[in-house]
């Protein structure tokens, strides 16, 4: 310590004193020898005092680590049931009869997919939820690929209703009914209970999740915890999970630990946007949620009974051996009447932009494309014989993915009968 700074404490720490000769205490008298011995022995009580309390520290910081983690299990599955609980009163169990069974393939034929523990697409119960008091509820598209002519909504007091189906959206695998909620004859009206959204910038990639479903029956939800693995996935137009989704959630909500709904469950895939797309990673750790807040305008055309469907510009794309030297997207091929057609667009042209974002190769065009719907127009910017073209398309329902060729048939090859030994 400097001189300076004793001046203006006015005093040395005890911890700073040094050692004084017993005999030099002596010399200096009675009274100056006792208050150095005071000094000395404040100084040892202290440094005793200090090394006590840091190895206490040392000792039991591992036991409480260890405790609160321990404690950490505990009451996580405490704070997933409660969140669950929140989220109860909006859930309801969607329920289909008849329809017509997916065509294609010896599994659809005998009434059955692929996909291991789930027999027909879309069958048994599955889970939506309330969006508004007047009755609206919204759900998974997959809950209705075989065209029910029956739905009932079963809600969380245990009443029936008889729903319709209004609108879909095939990108994000949406769909809304509407169930009546005038009083019945003799009885009350049902009271719905909206769910809340949380919004955006309240949903981090690592946050604690769950998925919830009412599709198994029981008085209580089914739940899966996992965390958000990422945003902006499908094109933008998702949240990815690891907690398990299944089609008996399909439609459900994935909810934060407040209850609040971060997105919609939805069997969706960044290759396909046909029917069922992305049920193979049913309860694979690979999840879909699509977030509704902010997405009333969309809501809206749904309500109103609109199908929204994948926009195509209809090209397709040469195959490159090698990229191009300054990357874009050579066409190979542009489809009569198609949107690309009607904009001036030719074989041979090179896509470099859309709507302002640089085009390297055939999955940034695919990726920037699934952004849009149907109807949407955008502007593409092109170079053709060395001069760069910008052109306006709208695009029109499907896909610009190449149908895969039918296979041919296998010939019957009948076995010969073998020959009877010469004897």
């Amino acid at each position: 310590m400097t001189d300076h700074m004793q001046h203006h404490s006015g005093r040395v720490p005890l911890a700073a004193c040094p050692p004084v000769p017993l005999r030099d205490v002596e010399n200096t008298g009675g009274r100056a020898a006792s208050g150095t011995r005071r000094t000395l022995c404040r100084a040892k009580v202290w440094h005793s005092v200090f090394v006590t309390a840091l190895v206490v520290l040392v000792t039991l910081a591992p036991s409480r680590s260890a405790q609160a983690v321990d404690t950490g299990y505990l009451l996580a599955p405490k704070a997933f049931r409660a969140a669950a609980d929140k989220v109860r009163p909006s859930l309801v169990t969607i329920e289909t009869f008849g329809g017509i069974a997916k065509a294609g393939g010896k599994a659809a034929k005998k009434g059955r997919t692929p996909v291991r523990g789930i027999s027909k697409p879309g069958e048994g119960p599955t889970t939506g939820l309330i969006l508004s008091a007047d009755g609206h509820i919204v759900t998974s598209t997959y809950n209705f690929i075989t065209k029910p002519p029956i739905i009932t909504v079963v809600l969380h007091d245990g009443s029936r209703h008889v729903a319709k189906l209004l609108g879909q959206d095939e990108t994000r695998g949406l769909a809304i009914l509407k169930i009546d909620t005038s009083a019945s004859e003799g009885g009350d009206a049902p009271t719905l209970q909206p769910v809340k959204f949380a919004p955006p910038r309240d949903v981090v990639v690592g946050q604690w999740v769950v998925s919830v479903g009412v599709g198994y029956g029981g008085d209580r939800p089914a739940i899966s915890a996992g965390i958000i693995s990422a945003k902006n996935r499908i094109f933008g137009k998702a949240i990815q999970t690891d907690a398990n989704t299944s089609p008996a959630n399909y439609g459900g909500p994935l909810i934060d630990l407040d209850g609040r709904v971060i997105g919609v469950i939805a069997p969706l895939s960044p290759r396909s946007t046909g029917a069922g797309a992305g049920v193979e990673w049913y309860d694979s750790g690979i999840g879909f949620a699509v977030p509704l807040h902010g997405q009333s305008s969309l809501i809206e055309r749904l309500v109103k009974g609109e199908v929204i469907k994948p926009g195509r510009m209809g090209v397709q794309p040469k195959r490159q051996t090698k990229p191009l030297p300054f990357g874009g997207v050579e066409i190979g091929k542009v489809m009569p009447n198609s949107p690309a057609s009607k904009a001036g667009l030719k074989a041979g042209d090179i896509i470099y932009d859309v709507n302002g974002i640089r085009i390297e190769g055939t999955t940034d065009l695919r990726n920037v494309l699934g952004r849009y719907i149907a109807g949407d127009t955008v502007r593409v910017a092109v170079q053709r014989g060395g001069k760069l073209i910008e052109v306006d398309l709208t695009l029109s329902p499907g896909s610009d993915r190449p149908a895969r060729p039918t296979p041919r048939p296998k010939p019957k090859v009948t076995p010969k009968k073998p020959e009877p030994k010469k004897e």
